[in-house]
C-alpha cells in the first residue's frame, strides 16, 4: 500500500535535485504533486512526465519566491489546480526546498549577496508556510531543507549556513505552534550531496576525496538518500516526530 495515497504535495524547487527527487519519491507513494519550479520551466515539466509515465499524478506552476508578489501568484495558481483538478482540497505536505547555494567567505560577502541569500533561502519559506497554512489539512505535514552546515561550522559558506541556522529555528517554531493542529514540521540537514550545487567539488578529484571523506561511509551523498528520508516525514509513520533535525550526511565529522 502507498503510504500517501490521495495525499497533495507541494515541492518548492522541484525541477532539479534533491526537490525533483523529492517530488519523484512522494509521488511513488502516491501522492499528488505540485512542482513549482523558478525559472527552470522545461526540467520542472520532465518531472511532471516522469511522474506521469510512472502513473502518478503531478503539474507544474511556476513562480518568482523572491518576491511576495511572486509567492502570492504561487499560491493563486496552487488555489485554481487544487479546485480544477482535486475538487478543492487543500494541502496536506508542503516542502520547503527552494533555495541558493553560495560559496562564498565572510570577506568576501556583500550586500546584495547577502540579501540574495536571505530572501531565497528565510524570506521565502517564512511566506511560503504562512501562505500554505490556512490550506494545510489537518494532521499535515512541513518539511524544511536545512543543511548539516549548521552543525559543522563551513566559514567557505558564511552566508548560506546563517540562512539555515534560521530555518533550524524556524522549524522548532513551526513545530510549536501547528502541534494543535497535528502537524508536523521538520527539518532534514544534508551533507555534501550530488547535486548542481556542489558540481565543482564533485568534479574535481580532490574535491571528491574531501567530499567522500567527511562521511562515515566515505562516499558523497545522492539527491535519493534526501528524499527517502522526506517520504518517511511525509507519512504517517513519522505522526510522533516533531522539531526535529534530521541529519542526513552519511555521518560526516562524527
Amino acid at each position: 500500500m502507498r503510504r500517501l495515497e490521495g495525499k497533495i504535495a507541494l515541492v518548492t524547487g522541484g525541477s532539479r535535485g534533491i526537490g525533483r527527487s523529492i517530488a519523484l519519491r512522494l509521488a511513488q507513494e502516491g501522492a499528488f504533486v505540485i512542482v513549482h519550479y523558478g525559472r527552470r520551466q522545461h526540467e520542472a515539466e520532465a518531472v511532471v512526465r516522469q511522474i506521469e509515465q510512472s502513473g502518478g499524478n503531478a503539474c507544474a506552476i511556476g513562480a518568482d519566491l523572491s518576491t511576495m508578489d511572486g509567492i502570492l501568484d504561487l499560491f493563486a495558481a496552487l488555489d485554481e489546480t487544487l479546485h480544477n483538478r482535486t475538487e478543492g482540497s487543500g494541502l496536506d505536505i508542503l516542502v520547503n526546498n527552494a533555495g541558493i547555494g553560495q560559496i562564498v567567505g565572510l570577506e568576501k560577502t556583500t550586500e546584495q549577496s547577502f540579501d540574495e541569500v536571505m530572501r531565497l533561502n528565510v524570506k521565502a519559506p517564512l511566506f511560503v508556510t504562512q501562505q500554505a497554512l490556512p490550506r494545510l489539512n489537518e494532521g499535515g505535514r512541513i518539511i524544511n531543507l536545512s543543511s548539516f552546515v549548521t552543525r559543522v561550522a563551513s566559514p567557505t559558506v558564511f552566508v548560506y549556513s546563517m540562512s539555515k541556522g534560521a530555518i533550524d529555528t524556524f522549524t522548532r517554531l513551526l513545530a510549536k505552534q501547528l502541534a494543535s493542529r497535528h502537524i508536523t514540521v521538520n527539518a532534514i540537514q544534508p551533507g555534501i550531496i550530488n547535486t548542481e550545487m556542489n558540481a565543482g567539488t564533485l568534479q574535481d578529484p580532490q574535491g571528491q576525496a574531501y567530499a567522500a571523506g567527511l562521511s562515515a561511509f566515505n562516499r558523497w551523498g545522492e539527491p535519493e538518500d534526501v528524499a527517502d528520508i522526506a517520504a518517511f516525514l511525509a507519512s504517517p509513520d513519522s505522526r510522533w516526530i516533531t522539531g526535529q533535525l534530521l541529519d542526513a550526511s552519511g555521518g560526516s565529522r562524527l
